[in-house]
């Protein structure tokens, strides 16, 4: 047995309290449950999509109440807060895009895949969603 593994330590019964506050999750870790994650919210946000796009495509007069919604809110839904929920569909989507595309091009190459090439993808994959989410998140709200 060499030194390195009488040094790294082993899981057999996990607690929770004590051993999932210590482990440090790998880039395509975060990844794959941030691909679940954005799914859902994807999923669950799908009715918003939905008015959204038919409000702001039906007509001059429903478009002006779409951009007014994002001005001064919806009812008792300040217009802030509806910027922020788009902002997390926005991240959503492209995380999704990003990370589901990553996924097939690891199903089409299947030589390629290693596991520098998994971390590296994984950080890409989070680098661009978050880049891409800044940029389109400063223009939702105006900085541009």
């Amino acid at each position: 047995m060499t030194e390195l593994a009488k040094k790294r330590p082993e899981f057999r019964n996990i607690n929770a309290f004590k051993d999932l506050t210590t482990y440090r999750m790998t880039p395509a870790a975060w990844v794959s449950i941030l691909h679940r994650a954005s799914g859902a919210i994807l999923f669950l946000l799908l009715p918003l999509v939905l008015w959204l796009f038919d409000t702001s495509v039906s007509s001059e007069i429903s478009f002006g109440r779409f951009k007014a919604a994002f001005e001064s809110g919806l009812g008792f839904v300040p217009g802030w807060f509806l910027k922020l929920v788009v902002l997390g569909l926005i991240w959503g989507y492209l995380h999704h895009m990003i990370a589901g595309m990553r996924h097939l091009w690891m199903d089409i190459s299947h030589d390629a895949v290693t596991k520098q090439f998994g971390k590296s993808s994984a950080i890409f994959t989070l680098i661009v969603s978050i880049g891409l989410t800044v940029v389109l998140g400063a223009k939702l709200f105006g900085l541009y």
